[in-house]
């Protein structure tokens, strides 16, 4: 888990954490994640695992407000050959903020297409999977 105290320089006018931050908390929770499993990011990259983002979906709940600490739980609940979903639910204490759906694609920069995650990085996440619940 990964925790953020918002800063003065992330909300709006309204005094609300800005949406597009929302994006940066879960990129964040992304990498303590894979921490998490033994897993820092240069690791991860030279492992052959370099995740991208090709959809997100934000769900806000209540907003989140300068100075609140926000703890961000983050799971995976689909893995693929190239691909896996993580959700982050964004909570203040046991207040739900913001559920943050990310899908990424395990890409090979030089080629820009995807490759297949690499073996053990997708047994690692598959270890943790929460199934998607509807």
């Amino acid at each position: 888990m990964y925790s953020h105290r918002i800063r003065y320089h992330e909300v709006d006018q309204q005094g609300y954490l800005f949406n597009s931050r929302y994006l940066e908390i879960a990129d964040i929770a992304m990498t303590e994640f894979f921490r998490s499993l033994g897993w820092q990011y240069d690791a991860l990259v030279a492992a052959g695992a370099d995740p991208s983002v090709v959809k997100s979906e934000i769900t806000f709940a209540t907003p989140g407000r300068f100075d609140d600490v926000l703890d961000a739980d983050t799971v995976p609940t689909k893995v693929g050959t190239s691909s896996f979903h993580l959700r982050t639910i964004l909570r203040r204490g046991s207040v739900v903020v913001a559920t943050i759906e990310n899908t990424y694609v395990n890409v090979d920069v030089d080629a820009a297409r995807s490759r297949p995650l690499p073996v053990d990085v997708a047994e690692a996440l598959k270890r943790t999977v929460e199934v998607e619940t509807v």
